[in-house]
């Protein structure tokens, strides 16, 4: 790996050795698009949809009790509701970096910062659910408490502060915090871990920002300790919070997949940051067979509600499927630190699965409502949730506008604000692109050389990305695009800027060159509606397909469909190709556009019930009525912004069952 040596950039994640060096805030700008129309919707409506839920919830005024004294009985909200107050300002930190339409961001993160500071204890401690009179000692829960999982979210809006505005009190408070944490659990301190991981990517990027050791040294601990048994069993089992076996022998990514997702990135920073690469490729082991075994198609991980936990390999139910908002986020947040630690396009690749299909899918498209988890089949409407109440954890009926355990509204808040920074790297040969949206690029490459880009694109809806250099060093350089691995079976094609167009392959497609002002390089990416086939271990939806095109996965929703009809009375024809629908307004907003494949519909009662619903293979099935028709599907993405309806993603084929010869 090599040193990152360039000036400080506006950056969530910022190696000072990588692979790859990521280009900031301020060196992207996203300026039109499927994400700039998110962004602008998450700064001007989200972010203060987010601050108002928390006022009305009284998990901002925890705060205030806690200062005053009285907060043995006036504390609402989960053990962990503290951090969704620093989840909201890191997104505030980053929205404002990143020149959002709000001005008043600012001001907002100052008036929050003046409520959490007289809480803060003496020592560094911040944390209204434990240490004072009438709550349980501080740390006397590590298995459940969330103390560090707090901290870790209070040092990361610290971090973002410092880089998006410059060092302030929120960045004090967090310091404060972070050397209390390494007194508390250094060595000779609290030989312990947290229930839920966070913190060891916090201290280490505190310890990027500062240049302090001991933050990192601090993180590299509570990776080594996990695994030990140092937390105390539990019905899920230790592997819940992965207590159960150490990084470094792990083999997949088990247990809640969250914890699990935000521990592996931790570990990559550390392994990052200290050169181990025995470390990192054990991560890379795990995300590799967790990838191959335990991901649903949208990228979604996680298969089991009651613990919201990975199931064993290819468990992967589509009506069961958790797959929640937050390991969407915390997914990408590994794919990314992988891929500047390798420079290996196949972790971009999965970070633009799951932006487009997990981030994505959570807000409404007002920003006003969220999933938490994100369901690949719902066989009933669901019910609207009242405006005005908080929602148990919702199981992807509707979306809601606040939940008792909101994590995923900010997660996907900070997400979609600090999103510029996970479009582009640059190393000592040039710059890569990893993802498409419209933008400006301006950074330096080595020796001070200044380059300028600007991007320009109809992705996801079509395939056209045309980056035109707009300043440029007069030596030779590489400008370097990832071809995305769905490209497979199909043909991409690069056009330089003397126009010669040449094939290229998934992975990544280079020119290297001495470029000009003007100079156009063109990618045109065979966006198209496409069959996907299950891997046949995967019990839940053998005999069934999916369509995908280009990044989007493509669902049934009952409101396409006739009167009286449900997403599960569909049967899909494989043998013939799906097609884009006629150009509708699905397409002018660049969602992704309609699909169309031929198949059937049943009606309710065009199927008569039998006594009993088994019969022997080779008596004939009762006959169904059914109508052939062109059967419309969006953007998974998109269901239920239309009101209650059913869906799926995976659909049953009109062919008839064959005999299984077992594998």
């Amino acid at each position: 790996m090599r040193e990152n040596t360039a000036r400080p950039a506006v950056l969530p994640v910022a190696p000072t050795r990588s692979r790859l060096r990521p280009l900031g805030l301020d060196e992207v700008r996203i300026t039109g698009g499927f994400w700039a129309r998110r962004r602008r919707t998450n700064a001007t409506v989200t972010l203060g949809h987010c601050r108002d839920w928390m006022e009305r919830a009284g998990w901002t005024g925890n705060f205030r009790a806690a200062a005053e004294g009285r907060i043995h009985r006036d504390r609402r909200g989960r053990e962990f509701a503290d951090s969704e107050t620093y989840k909201l300002l890191e997104a505030m930190a980053w929205a404002a970096a990143g020149g959002g339409p709000d001005t008043s961001l600012d001001a907002d993160t100052a008036a929050l910062t003046e409520v959490i500071a007289p809480a803060q204890d003496p020592d560094g401690y911040l944390n209204t659910a434990f240490g004072r009179p009438g709550q349980q000692p501080r740390y006397s829960d590590l298995e459940w408490g969330h103390e560090l999982y707090c901290h870790g979210f209070l040092i990361q809006a610290g971090v973002a502060q410092a880089r998006a505005r410059g060092e302030g009190e929120l960045t004090k408070i967090a310091r404060r915090a972070a050397d209390h944490v390494c007194a508390t659990f250094g060595q000779g301190g609290i030989e312990s871990v947290c229930g839920h991981p966070e913190i060891e990517t916090a201290l280490v990027e505190l310890a990027r920002l500062t240049g302090e050791q001991r933050y990192l040294h601090q993180a590299a601990l509570f990776v080594e300790r996990r695994g030990h048994g140092t937390l105390a069993d539990i019905e899920f089992g230790r592997a819940y919070y992965q207590d159960d076996t150490p990084v470094r022998q792990a083999t997949v990514l088990r247990g809640h997949a969250v914890r699990a997702l935000y521990l592996a990135a931790g570990a990559v920073d550390v392994a990052v940051e200290t050169g181990d690469d025995a470390l990192l490729a054990a991560v890379v082991r795990q995300w590799e067979n967790t990838v191959a075994r335990r991901t649903y198609l949208t990228g979604g991980m996680g298969s089991h509600h009651r613990d919201e936990a990975f199931g064993d390999d290819f468990v992967l139910p589509p009506d069961r499927a958790y797959a929640e908002t937050c390991a969407g986020v915390a997914s990408v947040m590994l794919s990314w630190r992988l891929l500047l630690a390798t420079g290996e396009p196949r972790f971009a690749d999965l970070a633009e699965r799951t932006l487009f299909n997990v981030v994505a899918a959570s807000p409404s498209e007002d920003g006003r409502a969220f999933f938490y988890a994100n369901t690949l089949h719902r066989r009933h409407r669901g019910t609207v949730p009242p405006a005005d109440t908080q929602s148990p954890r919702a199981e992807s009926g509707l979306r809601a506008p606040w939940f008792a355990v909101s994590c995923c509204p900010t997660n996907v808040a900070r997400t979609l604000a600090q999103l510029p920074a996970y479009l582009a790297t640059a190393d000592d040969h040039g710059v890569q692109l990893h993802q498409y949206a419209d933008a400006e690029i301006a950074t330096s490459l080595a020796g001070g050389h200044g380059v300028a880009l600007r991007v320009r694109t109809d992705y996801p809806s079509g395939g056209h990305v045309a980056v035109r250099i707009g300043r440029a060093p007069a030596h030779p350089w590489t400008l370097s695009l990832r071809v995305p691995a769905w490209t497979a079976g199909a043909t991409a094609w690069l056009v330089d800027p003397d126009g010669v167009r040449r094939a290229v392959a998934p992975g990544t497609a280079e020119v290297t060159r001495v470029f000009r002002p003007g100079d156009e390089v063109r990618l045109e990416l065979p966006v198209a509606p496409r069959w996907t086939h299950p891997d046949p271990r995967i019990d839940a939806v053998r005999g069934t397909v999916a369509v995908e095109r280009g990044p989007l996965v493509y669902c049934a929703e009952s409101v396409d469909l006739p009167v009286g009809h449900e997403a599960d009375a569909i049967r899909v024809d494989p043998s013939t190709e799906p097609e884009d629908a006629p150009a509708g307004p699905d397409d002018a907003s660049g969602t992704g556009g309609t699909v169309l494949v031929p198949g059937e519909l049943a009606a309710p009662g065009d199927v008569p019930d039998d006594a009993w619903p088994y019969r022997p293979l080779g008596l004939p099935a009762a006959p169904r009525a059914a109508d052939r028709a062109g059967i419309a599907l969006v953007p998974y993405h998109t269901w239920a912004n239309r009101g209650p309806s059913t869906m799926r993603v995976w659909l049953p084929t009109t062919q008839p069952p064959t005999r299984s010869t077992g594998r």
